[in-house]
């Protein structure tokens, strides 16, 4: 029976392996393989050097460690109180944060661009207008991590909810307050680093999403990379899905990146 599992499980793992790897093996090819020309690499070189390549990656990266900031600075204290003073609030919340998942991101956006064009109509004489103003910032818009943070409430809530589970909040919180620490240094000294496993896996989906989110950022206007990417891909397909391949790519490292950190993390801590 264990044989048979095995080699099942051997069989499910190479259909899934080729159900990612034959299309991206196929990118590459189209993207190395010019008619006329055999094989080249232009389409990779010709990337660090087009127009608005390292701007729009800048710009996708520092919206994603805000993401990350900000969904974290609130879905944690809020998950921890939850599980400590309110769990009969737990399906209630649930809800809440997977309400993002029902919502369609273009009624999601059209509701945002409402608010936007609201605003300037009636608090043009009031402090708040600048406030507007300012989360529309085309170098750095705001309003995108206000956007996505909604976005990726329903992976974050999961991710941390599975750590909680894993762990005696309420014992943790209990020591550290009665070796005479405050509710925040309980929390960061005491529960966060139980929760090191959770708080990776939800900034993993969190640069994921930002990496790859497009609708948002195209109906109001801002250019992120996967905006650039579609952009590029109306002038330049071969361009476009060299870019389109070099992102995954990126992806992956950005990911495999923080998993290291997160597993030499762990092998100080059992090691100490």
């Amino acid at each position: 029976m264990a044989g048979r599992l095995n080699i099942w499980r051997w069989v499910v793992l190479g259909l899934a392996a080729l159900y990612f790897l034959v299309p991206l093996a196929a990118s590459v090819i189209f993207t190395v393989d010019v008619p006329g020309e055999g094989v080249t690499f232009d389409a990779y070189t010709q990337i660090v050097s087009a127009d608005g390549f390292t701007s729009s990656l800048v710009l996708s990266l520092e919206l994603a460690a805000a993401t990350i900031a900000v969904v974290l600075l609130l879905m944690v204290p809020a998950m921890v109180a939850l599980r400590l003073g309110a769990p009969r609030l737990r399906p209630v919340v649930e809800v809440i944060c997977s309400l993002p998942l029902v919502v369609p991101p273009i009624a999601f956006v059209a509701g945002i661009a409402t608010v936007l064009k609201w605003g300037p109509d009636y608090l043009s004489r009031t402090p708040l207008f600048e406030t507007f103003v300012a989360i529309q910032n085309p170098s750095f818009p705001f309003i995108l991590v206000l956007a996505y943070v909604v976005m990726a409430l329903p992976f974050v809530y999961r991710a941390l909810d599975s750590g909680l589970r894993a762990i005696d909040v309420k014992t943790l919180v209990e020591a550290a307050r009665s070796c005479g620490a405050g509710w925040p240094q309980a929390l960061v000294q005491a529960v966060l680093p139980n929760l090191r496993g959770a708080l990776l896996n939800a900034s993993f989906l969190t640069l994921a999403l930002v990496l790859g989110e497009f609708t948002v950022a195209q109906l109001l206007g801002f250019q992120p990379f996967a905006v650039w990417i579609y952009s590029v891909g109306g002038s330049n397909a071969q361009l476009s899905v060299a870019v389109s391949v070099l992102s995954l790519v990126v992806t992956w490292a950005l990911l495999l990146t923080l998993a290291g950190v997160g597993g030499r993390d762990k092998t100080a801590e059992s090691r100490g």
